[in-house]
């Protein structure tokens, strides 16, 4: 599983840069490019309302989830995961 950061296309979208965007939210670039590129582990729900106030738009213009089709489960984990339902 993974959720994808569509950061570029809303970026694109408003014709507004990523150094923009780190201005106008109070944010720094390196944190932001780091958003962008999907190497964030987490996102602080005020990071995300900044960022959807600056470019007028919704969370899941930014964050999609996606099923990853090339991981494959330990058959173990999935096991365990099947007896505890």
């Amino acid at each position: 599983m993974a959720i994808v950061v569509m950061l570029d296309d809303v970026l694109h979208d408003r014709r507004m840069t990523l150094t923009e965007l780190a201005d106008r939210i109070g944010l720094t670039l390196a944190n932001l490019s780091i958003l962008k590129t999907g190497k964030a582990r987490a996102i602080r729900f005020s990071t995300l309302e900044a960022i959807c106030e600056a470019l007028s738009c919704q969370p899941g213009d930014i964050l999609r989830f996606a099923a990853e089709h090339g991981e494959r489960e330990d058959p173990q984990r999935r096991t365990q995961r099947s007896a505890s339902r």
